[in-house]
């Protein structure tokens, strides 16, 4: 994964353009199944319009002896994204109101987009706020808008039912690490685990979208059939640094989605991680939880966007993001589509306690020394086994990680003393 975010973070991605279909493409030969989607420039997606594609080709702020002062070669940072072309020799004093930086962080480049405005600017780092001691300086943006198409990735995995998990992340950012790269990789490396996963209950879609307008076309593509069959769904986003495991809930806030990732990261992290309301949203939650639309999903995330100092710079790299980091983003991820896989319900087969003895599940002798942890943990799953309670529900009232049972449930299935359905009996 930290491999292909190497190959990711110099393609320069806005919100349409030649950046997201090569990141589209990269995907591809990782996940070859999944399909570019095509929305047009000018297409109207609910309240908003599809954009024209920014092109650029280059941009920088030269002194007026050719010695460049800024370029965007050196950091596609540098150009406020969807910056106008322009071609002009300014005052420093004409040029200070279009340059951005970040006093508090010295030697970071922020990131800035004017998408619905048109304006143009260069971000530079304070350190580099200094350099502008001249009177004078020529300033070139050779960018263009043109009529083209937006493009997202999807991808269905099937199952054995048509209800399906929605897993979100986003492709329109540059070159950042955790904030933008984290969300494409680890979504990457779920898909190839869903795919290679045996016995799928539920059917999977995946979308790599530009964040907001991006989710706001998919689902005005497929409101209908998202309304439907989505059971659950997580946005993936910054989930690839090693400082914190993160959630935000829902707007229902106690939907599958909510429990199944409450539930993962309480024992993944020893009840060590952070939580946060929908009021402190940022990301794709925002479209697929709003009224009218209505769909669990949560998120999952490393350290939060907005959270962490380097964010929406050029220090949130491929130092800040780890193999590690990623491995543990995608650890948990996963662990919450299993959860999902075996979150069913059951219903012991036998009146009173089964004789598990018999059937090598309970010690035959009993000792005053021995530690009965595991089997009262059986005998207490089993106790709560009523059909009215799913996994979750079970695990959460006996005190254990629910995937720790998975082959417990499984031993007690080959015996016969467990039913088990996808609603209450």
């Amino acid at each position: 994964m930290h491999q292909w975010a190497h190959t990711l973070f110099p393609i320069c991605r806005s919100i349409l353009g030649p950046g997201v279909r090569e990141t589209l493409s990269f995907l591809q030969h990782q996940i070859p199944d999944l399909e570019v989607r095509r929305v047009k420039t000018g297409t109207q997606v609910f309240d908003w319009t599809i954009p024209k594609e920014w092109h650029v080709k280059e941009a920088y702020i030269a002194d007026l002896d050719g010695n460049k002062v800024i370029d965007f070669v050196n950091s596609n940072l540098h150009l406020v994204g969807y910056s106008t072309a322009v071609n002009l020799t300014i005052s420093r004093d004409n040029l200070l109101p279009h340059l951005y930086s970040l006093p508090n962080l010295p030697n970071a480049i922020p990131y800035v987009t004017s998408y619905y405005k048109e304006r143009w600017g260069f971000c530079v780092s304070e350190q580099q706020m200094k350099e502008f001691v001249k009177n004078e300086y020529k300033v070139v943006i050779d960018s263009e808008f043109i009529d083209g198409e937006l493009n997202y990735g999807e991808l269905l995995i099937k199952g054995e039912s048509d209800k399906e998990v929605l897993i979100s992340t986003y492709i329109c950012h540059p070159s950042m690490a955790n904030n933008e790269l984290s969300g494409p990789v680890v979504t990457t490396a779920l898909a190839q685990l869903i795919n290679d996963l045996k016995n799928r209950y539920y059917s999977y879609r995946v979308v790599f979208v530009p964040e907001t307008i991006g989710s706001i076309s998919f689902i005005h593509a497929n409101i209908k059939k998202l309304k439907e069959n989505v059971v659950a769904g997580f946005v993936l986003t910054c989930i690839g640094d090693e400082r914190a495991y993160s959630y935000l809930s829902s707007r229902s806030e106690n939907t599958l989605s909510d429990r199944v990732a409450k539930h993962v990261l309480f024992h993944h992290t020893q009840d060590n991680y952070k939580s946060y309301s929908f009021l402190d949203r940022g990301s794709d939650e925002r479209q697929y939880c709003a009224p009218g639309v209505d769909l669990p999903i949560c998120s999952i995330m490393r350290t939060k966007y907005g959270e962490y100092p380097e964010y929406h710079t050029s220090l949130d790299d491929l130092n800040l993001v780890t193999p590690d980091g990623l491995a543990g983003g995608l650890e948990v991820a996963y662990k919450s589509i299993l959860l999902l896989e075996h979150n069913k319900y059951y219903k012991v087969s036998a009146y009173c306690e089964p004789q598990l003895g018999k059937r090598g599940l309970y010690p035959t002798l009993s000792k005053m020394d021995e530690d009965y942890a595991d089997v009262r943990t059986l005998l207490n799953f089993i106790a709560y086994c009523d059909g009215k309670r799913d996994l979750i529900s079970i695990a959460e009232k006996i005190g254990v990680d629910a995937l720790s049972l998975i082959p417990t449930i499984q031993r007690l299935l080959n015996e016969g003393l467990l039913l088990m359905g996808n609603k209450e009996f």
